[in-house]
């Protein structure tokens, strides 16, 4: 048995797997402004870095958010309606601008989302230019939920890939939400070293100290990211 971003499998993994190992909606919420918050101060140019937060994506809505810069991507609607997910990865054999799907958003991917959800699937950022669904990999979970749906995905014709729809790979720090997968990750794409306890302290959601900006970048200052700390929704003194 291997763990991959959290998620312990005997061989390969899909968004059925995602789902069983993402947390609860306010778990959820937290640990993305976090995640936000870390890689606003490790970059300070927002188009550079991997997790985003928007706690003001509408009166209602906020939006959590990764771009790797390559393609692939998620964004996470959270609103009184619950949490609605969509995650596409460039180069899955689901992805609707592949030989296999032939121009569509792959089988069962979207379907059975519920009504609370159906106006994210007309939501042009997150469909193409002919209205199809830019996604390969699906979830959602209801204030009343005790568990993430997805829909009736097929993955009969993929047993040969690792992680066909993505979605193990995109989530993997929903799903393993530790200080230390955060660091090794980090340390890999931003090529510097990054304190694990400082890291710790922001995932916390715990207050930004000078020291603690200062331990993960000491290039910006607590006052640099006044912004930030707005956008994100991020808890201060």
């Amino acid at each position: 048995m291997s763990a991959v971003g959290g998620v312990r499998s005997h061989g390969d993994v899909t968004v059925y797997d995602v789902a069983r190992a993402l947390p609860g909606i306010e778990e959820l919420r937290d640990h993305s402004r976090g995640l936000a918050m870390v890689e606003a101060v490790l970059s300070p140019e927002w188009e550079s870095r991997y997790y985003s937060f928007d706690a003001h994506w509408s009166e209602t809505e906020q939006l959590a958010s990764m771009k790797n810069g390559s393609g692939d991507e998620y964004t996470i609607v959270l609103s009184p309606a619950g949490v609605f997910a969509r995650a596409f990865a460039h180069e899955s054999p689901m992805s609707p601008f592949g030989p296999l799907a032939d121009g569509v958003t792959w089988p069962g991917v979207i379907d059975g989302v519920p009504e609370a959800f159906r106006e994210y699937l007309t939501e042009p950022a997150f469909t193409d230019e002919d209205g199809v669904h830019v996604t390969t990999a699906c979830l959602w979970r209801e204030p009343a939920d005790t568990a993430w749906h997805t829909g009736p995905v097929e993955f009969t014709d993929l047993e040969d890939r690792v992680d066909p729809d993505g979605s193990v790979g995109l989530f993997q720090h929903l799903t393993d939400r530790s200080a230390e997968a955060y660091v090794a990750f980090a340390e890999d794409y931003y090529e510097r070293s990054v304190d694990i306890e400082a890291v710790r302290h922001v995932l916390a959601l715990r207050p930004l100290t000078a020291e603690v900006v200062a331990a993960l970048n000491p290039d910006v200052t607590l006052a640099d990211l006044a912004e930030d700390v707005t956008e994100i929704g991020y808890p201060t003194a």
